[in-house]
């Protein structure tokens, strides 16, 4: 039988160390997913896709790649922690911390596709950074409504 939670157990949902490690697992993925799909595109580039016959083989050189399917893996792993994260903080909290993923989806594309980083960017990326920061302390001192 399962029992209502009390108000005040609601309000007590932490940001643990625990949590903070899976959050981080979740923004790893999410950037192995995004690097294997760029990766796998990479693949079927240079195809001629004159109509259907050209799409199909487009389509058909993606999914023969090992890359994308590590990708589709590299979700569905992320989806089960990120379950298992939301069950346990607040979806408010959780996003913003795990945004984490829109600093290294840049950084690892300039590692391992060497792509260029606009400085624009990366003052987007220095007010994400603190955004998370304010995120993750708003969170230990969170004050409770009734």
């Amino acid at each position: 039988m399962q029992t209502a939670m009390d108000p005040e157990q609601m309000f007590k949902k932490k940001l643990t160390l625990k949590i903070l490690l899976f959050l981080a697992a979740t923004d790893i993925l999410e950037t192995l997913t995004q690097l294997c799909f760029k990766k796998s595109v990479f693949s079927a580039i240079g195809l001629d896709s004159p109509g259907l016959a050209g799409l199909g083989a487009v389509l058909k050189t993606a999914f023969s790649s090992p890359l994308l399917w590590c990708g589709f893996a590299a979700v569905a792993v992320t989806f089960i922690i990120w379950s298992t994260v939301l069950s346990k903080i607040d979806l408010s909290v959780a996003v913003p911390v795990a945004s984490f993923s829109y600093i290294l989806v840049p950084l690892a594309s300039i590692i391992f596709l060497r792509e260029k980083i606009s400085i624009l960017r990366w003052a987007g990326i220095c007010f994400i950074i603190a955004g998370v920061i304010f995120v993750s302390l708003s969170s230990r001192e969170r004050v409770k409504t009734e």
